[in-house]
């Protein structure tokens, strides 16, 4: 079944109603200039009384590994998904720190915009090489208690240096289409940006990703959910995974 990630949680109430809903991860923003911007310890009181099964994700912008360590433990996060910004531009960048540094089962994902891959394929090759290459050095020298998911999955979206996320717009799904097909023998692709309840099916039937991540999408305002769209938009990703 595709996985789905219900971004910009900012209160108990709307993480209660996704996981409820059936979303496998909810996304917690730690990034000052946005509007569902949250603070470390309003996501450990969330966090407490959620189910295990259900990830729990920081989104951070252009972070280096280190300097959020204290944050991932404390907050009780199981992954993190990173804005490269122009500080942290390296894949490796986790390798300095040890991958015993994390919680058992933790996650890291990359988020990058589509736009980078759709124009440049030749760069997006040997990108999505360099990952690969460094998602099995990973895997051939952590033990069975550290993280089994660093450099295996990318999120694509609309957005740019400019703004890291949490555009609303969706970006040219089948000029992406032929990309994200030669990506995914290596990696998961995660589609985000401008996802809907209406929409997200269509993005399923022309991308088929491994995950959909959605937040504005499924927001009554900037950091408040409306509880019928998050159940709307899980429903219909459910009704694409039965007729895919």
């Amino acid at each position: 079944m595709t996985w789905i990630k219900i971004c910009g949680i900012t209160n108990l109430e709307d993480a209660l109603t996704a996981a409820d809903a059936g979303a496998d991860a909810l996304g917690f923003v730690f990034y000052e200039k946005s509007p569902r911007n949250v603070s470390p310890d309003a996501v450990r009181g969330i966090v407490r009384q959620l189910p295990e099964q259900v990830e729990k994700v920081g989104v951070f912008v252009g972070k280096r590994t280190g300097d959020i360590l204290d944050l991932i433990w404390n907050a009780g996060l199981t992954g993190m998904q990173n804005h490269l910004g122009p500080h942290c531009s390296s894949v490796s960048d986790n390798k300095a720190y040890g991958m015993g540094c994390f919680p058992p089962g933790f996650k890291s994902y990359l988020s990058l915009p589509a736009e980078w891959f759709i124009k440049d394929e030749e760069g997006a090759r040997k990108f999505i090489s360099d990952l690969a290459r460094a998602a099995e050095f990973t895997k051939s020298r952590v033990e069975a208690t550290s993280p089994g998911d660093f450099f295996q999955t990318i999120f694509l979206d609309s957005s740019s240096l400019q703004q890291p996320g949490g555009t609303g717009k969706v970006f040219d799904w089948q000029k992406a289409a032929p990309v994200v097909d030669y990506m995914r023998p290596s990696v998961k692709v995660v589609v985000a940006g401008g996802l809907t309840p209406s929409n997200v099916t269509e993005a399923i039937r022309i991308l088929k990703p491994w995950g959909v991540d959605v937040s504005s999408g499924v927001e009554a305002s900037p950091g408040k959910k409306d509880p019928e769209k998050v159940r709307a938009f899980i429903a219909a990703v459910r009704a694409a995974d039965e007729r895919i």
